[in-house]
């Protein structure tokens, strides 16, 4: 790709390791600009390490934009001044909530507009790299949680898309809702910066170096650092909400990403495989599939089971979908808890528990969906989203052989028989097995997905 700039090059990144070293070393390389956006944030080794590397770009004379929605970003403001306060960073919170006062007060007196979320996730080097996808910021992405993985899905691109990421970013950049830190600090606060600086660098150096080393030296980062990893050439586009998507009522106009994907799920030719964490169809999407159905296109879904949903009232809405979708003849499988343990390439995992996290299309062998969507009310009505949609029948072709031959030894298939109760199938340490009831759950956690089918699913 050398000397070429007309062209598109694409590497995913699957494991959560690899796409941690593959941040740090695209920051390390970083020589003019660094943009990071991104829904959550938080202050653990992963956050430590990944603001530890911005701050060492920005004292190189990068410039740094960093842009964090509110809601679930629970670092400290104090420690995020700190951040801000380097002359060569910029900090902004997106959609604040309030921060004198009560929190759940002021969360729920401006509920309209404090519910409404900057779901994005992108991260920009030099206007030339950008890493698109699902990971935030925080240790379950990125293998680093030794109790549980968030098993995801990012990209690498290179070309002249990455112009239309960096677009995005300063679109939401310059938007009213990005509330500069400086705005969110008082001058008692900045009395307290010096002594918040110093906890802060110390708490760095505690995290960072073991796991920055380990996290840059892996095979595939070794490759990226030495321009040994071919690219998947191909065409592609970004699809992004517009962030006045938050100050309007929910209208079809503002669903741009869904709507786009909507388009290209209906040019399908011949097979579907979504990769959903949270799935609410509702009586739109169940009729797309049948009219999917009804041409001859396969249609699979992979999304979280109710062991390994860290949303229980979402599953409780999606669960009254799944007889729906069996009838119609969607190929349905949802995660297994124990999954972690056979995901890595020795199956010798420590994790203890797997929760997907994903947020990938395949059509037809050629065409990929990488980004920040969910397939339910929250992602579709409340949320601004993006993603990659990208053409290229290389990528496309091993990317769905991977999933079709891995599905299997981390879900469980369902089954609608003939009385019309649902059955899971799985194969488990080489035998079949069949559950009658949600698997590897206990009473009480079944009680809670019966529980919360009160819950608004407009919400959810």
């Amino acid at each position: 790709m050398a000397g070429r700039t007309d062209i598109n090059g694409f590497y995913p990144l699957v494991s959560g390791f690899d796409a941690f070293g593959a941040r740090l070393l695209l920051i390390d390389d970083a020589e003019v600009s660094i943009d990071a956006q991104y829904f959550l944030m938080k202050p653990d080794h992963a956050g430590l390490v990944f603001v530890s590397k911005l701050m060492e770009a920005a004292d190189r004379g990068v410039r740094v934009r960093l842009l964090l929605d509110d809601i679930f970003t629970n670092v400290e403001d104090l420690d995020l001044a700190v951040v801000n306060d380097h002359p060569n960073i910029e900090l902004r919170i997106f959609n604040p909530i309030a921060r004198k006062g009560i929190y759940v007060f002021n969360y729920i007196g401006h509920f309209g507009l404090a519910n409404r979320r900057m779901h994005n996730k992108a991260l920009v080097i030099d206007n030339q790299v950008a890493i698109v996808g699902g990971r935030n910021i925080a240790e379950e992405y990125y293998q680093l949680d030794t109790s549980g993985e968030f098993l995801d899905f990012d990209m690498i691109s290179v070309g002249p898309v990455v112009r239309q990421v960096s677009t995005e970013f300063d679109t939401y950049w310059n938007h009213k809702l990005a509330v500069p830190m400086e705005a969110l600090y008082t001058d008692k606060d900045r009395k307290k910066l010096a002594q918040a600086r110093t906890a802060l660098l110390q708490e760095m150096r505690d995290s960072g170096d073991s796991i920055y080393a380990e996290a840059i030296n892996t095979p595939l980062i070794k490759q990226l650092n030495e321009l040994s990893l071919s690219p998947y050439i191909a065409n592609a586009r970004l699809l992004t909400d517009d962030p006045q998507k938050l100050l309007e009522d929910v209208s079809d106009d503002q669903q741009i990403v869904v709507n786009e994907m909507r388009e290209a799920l209906l040019a399908a030719e011949e097979e579907i495989i979504i990769f959903t964490p949270y799935f609410i169809p509702r009586k739109r999407g169940i009729e797309l599939v049948k009219q999917l159905r009804s041409k001859g296109i396969r249609v699979v879904v992979i999304t979280n089971s109710l062991a390994t949903n860290n949303h229980i009232p979402v599953h409780s809405s999606y669960a009254t979908y799944r007889k729906d979708l069996l009838k119609a003849g969607v190929e349905l499988w949802e995660a297994r808890a124990d999954a972690a343990k056979i995901t890595t390439d020795d199956g010798q995992s420590q994790l203890e528990h797997l929760t997907l996290h994903t947020k990938g299309i395949l059509i037809d062998k050629k065409r990929i969906f990488v980004g920040s969507l969910n397939l339910d009310p929250r992602s579709i009505d409340i949320n601004t989203e993006m993603g990659l949609l990208i053409d290229s029948p290389e990528m496309g072709a091993m990317l769905t052989d991977s999933a079709l031959s891995g599905i299997p030894d981390m879900a469980y298939r369902l089954q609608l028989g003939d009385d019309n109760t649902i059955t899971w199938h799985a194969t488990i340490d080489g035998k079949q097995v069949m559950e009658t009831k949600e698997p590897q759950t206990s009473g009480w956690r079944r009680f809670q997905a019966w529980f919360f089918r009160i819950a608004p699913e407009k919400q959810l």
